[in-house]
């Protein structure tokens, strides 16, 4: 008798082909369960998408190019974080916002992901070098020091100026996503460099150390990109409705964002049926089976 990890290998395979061959990564006809974010976030799509304004309170988009929608719980995520940043520390430059998803997803011009509604681009909150407030210059690299060059700048041409990260909003930012509870955050990708001198500064001031075990947890530089010294890449999770819709998502799933289903193979018994009667002419399998005397279970 096969293995029970083989018998259970053979049988998801079989459903795993059938399922590519007959759906593929979009709702149709066959498949008219499929809604939401659909499929991986650099392979997907996404239905009943939400559109994120071009402003709002504490934010504003970089730029108008269509790309600027994702999930309900993404774009509320974002919506509330920006305001909570605005409020705790009135008086500074809106978080600035670059792209989500586009319309119904797919591939976005400049990204590999970004495909499924669950990514967004968040720029760095910025400080001149005496500490007052600046509006964001864009992606540009901020180094261990916490300094970016900008070059040309808005002097002089040829004159290079400085801005440094804000690191307490860019803190709040952080608190406000992970604590969020439309977020369900899976990543922040970030620059190892840069979460140091975020985490160092909510350990300084005395935030709760099981909300700066969260934070450390999905702060993570890519291996397979950029640093992520200019942005802050968020990434949100599947939900458990999400997950029956056909999200799907790889990583991990933090212990505590809610359970996604998880599937529960079958005994031994009806798997070894199940693939004989689909490989056996006439159901063979089902008709060797011995029937159990009258009253037996």
């Amino acid at each position: 008798m096969p293995s029970r990890t083989l018998l259970t290998t053979l049988l998801l395979g079989l459903v795993a082909l059938c399922c590519a061959a007959c759906v593929g990564s979009s709702p149709t006809p066959l498949a008219p369960a499929l809604r939401g974010s659909i499929g991986v976030p650099h392979h997907g799509v996404i239905t009943d998408a939400v559109e994120l304004p071009r402003q709002g309170e504490g934010y504003r988009l970089l730029r108008n190019n269509g790309v600027r929608w994702g999930t309900a719980g993404l774009v509320a995520a974002i919506q509330r974080a920006a305001a909570d940043v605005a409020r705790a520390r009135p008086g500074g430059e809106p978080l600035f916002v670059g792209d989500l998803s586009a319309r119904f997803g797919g591939a976005a011009r400049g990204h590999r992901s970004h495909r499924t509604g669950r990514d967004a681009d968040l720029l760095l909150y910025a400080l001149t070098p005496d500490g007052r407030p600046v509006r964001s210059p864009g992606f540009i690299d901020f180094g261990p020091d916490g300094l970016a060059r900008i070059a040309g700048g808005d002097g002089a041409v040829g004159v290079d100026e400085h801005v440094r990260l804000d690191v307490e909003r860019t803190w709040l930012l952080v608190k406000s996503l992970v604590r969020s509870p439309d977020a369900h955050v899976q990543w922040l990708f970030f620059a190892r460099w840069l979460e140091a001198l975020v985490i160092e500064y909510a350990r300084a001031r005395g935030e709760d150390p099981e909300l700066i075990w969260y934070a450390e947890s999905v702060l993570l530089q890519p291996g397979d990109s950029t640093a992520h010294a200019d942005h802050l890449h968020l990434r949100v999770a599947c939900t458990p409705d999400d997950f029956l819709t056909g999200c799907l998502g790889g990583g991990p799933y933090w212990p505590w964002l809610p359970a996604v289903p998880q599937l529960v193979p079958p005994p031994d018994s009806d798997l070894a049926a199940a693939i004989l009667d689909d490989l056996l002419p006439g159901g063979a399998a089902a008709g060797s089976r011995v029937a159990a005397p009258d009253g037996a279970l």
